[in-house]
């Protein structure tokens, strides 16, 4: 084949690439990163072919890399798309994702993997990865997520239980009242007269990051936090027995507090925590963060497969109500500084300090 003069090759620019400067573009194919297929090509100018991001063929020498917004950009200077990778495929990709989406959507139980990925025309397993990695979450969790919010909505608008049960989808009550149960961590009527009829245990206690307060139900903790008191719970779940967690707590406690004191060990503490499908794919790769590491909030959105999605990424890191537990303070900004913190910049630090030294 013909491959790019030297003459061309100068002339030929790197592109738009929807916001990234060349130094990000250059790294996240140095990782071979998936995240970003689909929001640039790099374009190789010995061979004259485009790639993927995450192309598994040899890297290039940088200077002879150039990167483009799409492959039509690319192609458009002569380059050719990459017979290995198939860049030209992602558009594919994000296509049969979005229908697969709009199935599930507009299904009355969620559809299974065989019959999404029939309909989009790519083998179960291809399809099953492809779709986490564009979401972070598999066909099955994005369902159920979904479904969970379109039950939230339809308990607070519908007022009768019934009504809210073909509302949100579901054939018949028995699915229902088990999804509610698992989902929202109590009945739906209890979820939507602000807990009543739940019991929710509370107890304070000192830590070496200062007065903790820890909050649970019979399923697991749902509140870890500092610099509050039960009042937090009581508007939360307005009709819920708030009670003192006593000595039936006290085991529970313990075993936060021994977590809370030392961030960098293992836990295997019992958590009741629930959000949508975005919410908590983030919060599952805070869980994958090593103790004495952090990540920026550009890399836990990119982890998630939605790399355009950085503010959305600290709004769900923001939004983890078990501090510590789920290390949200291992998210800094991209420039190194340490961003937020509901409990307090000087917390984190400290956290980091700790882990950084211990880890």
């Amino acid at each position: 084949m013909a491959y790019l003069t030297d003459e061309l090759a100068r002339a030929v620019p790197t592109c738009d690439t929807a916001g990234m400067d060349e130094d990000s573009c250059w790294a996240a194919v140095q990782r071979r990163d998936r995240a970003f297929d689909g929001r640039f090509v790099t374009g190789v100018l010995t061979t004259g072919i485009y790639c993927r991001p995450s192309c598994a063929a040899r890297h290039p020498k940088r200077d002879n890399v150039r990167f483009f917004a799409t492959g039509a950009e690319a192609a458009a200077t002569g380059l050719r798309a990459c017979l290995r990778c198939k860049p030209d495929e992602v558009a594919r990709d994000a296509e049969a994702v979005a229908k697969a989406v709009a199935l599930i959507a507009a299904s009355e139980s969620p559809p299974s993997l065989d019959r999404l990925a029939e309909a989009v025309g790519y083998s179960p397993f291809h399809f099953h990865r492809l779709f986490k990695r564009a979401t972070g979450v598999t066909p099955a969790d994005y369902a159920r997520a979904r479904r969970a919010g379109q039950m939230q909505r339809s308990l607070e608008a519908e007022p009768r239980i019934t009504d809210a049960i073909y509302d949100a989808g579901y054939s018949g009550p028995s699915r229902f009242y088990d999804d509610a149960k698992r989902r929202l961590g109590m009945t739906p009527s209890a979820w939507r007269n602000g807990g009543r009829g739940e019991t929710i245990r509370w107890a304070t206690a000192e830590t070496d990051l200062g007065t903790m307060l820890v909050a649970a139900t019979k399923r697991g903790i749902c509140r870890l936090s500092f610099d509050e008191d039960e009042s937090v719970l009581h508007r939360r779940f307005p009709n819920a027995a708030i009670e003192h967690g006593g000595a039936e707590m006290a085991e529970l406690v313990r075993r936060t507090v021994a977590a809370v004191n030392a961030p960098e060990k293992p836990h295997d503490l019992p958590l009741d925590v629930h959000g949508t499908a975005f919410q908590e794919a983030v919060w599952r790769e805070l869980q994958k963060i090593p103790a004495g590491e952090t990540r920026s909030y550009a890399q836990i959105a990119a982890a998630v497969g939605r790399p355009a999605a950085v503010r959305a990424a600290g709004t769900a890191n923001g939004d983890n109500n078990v501090a510590v537990l789920i290390p949200c303070h291992r998210v800094i900004r991209t420039d190194g500084t340490l961003g937020g913190y509901a409990y307090g910049l000087e917390r984190k630090e400290k956290l980091l300090r700790r882990e950084k030294a211990n880890a």
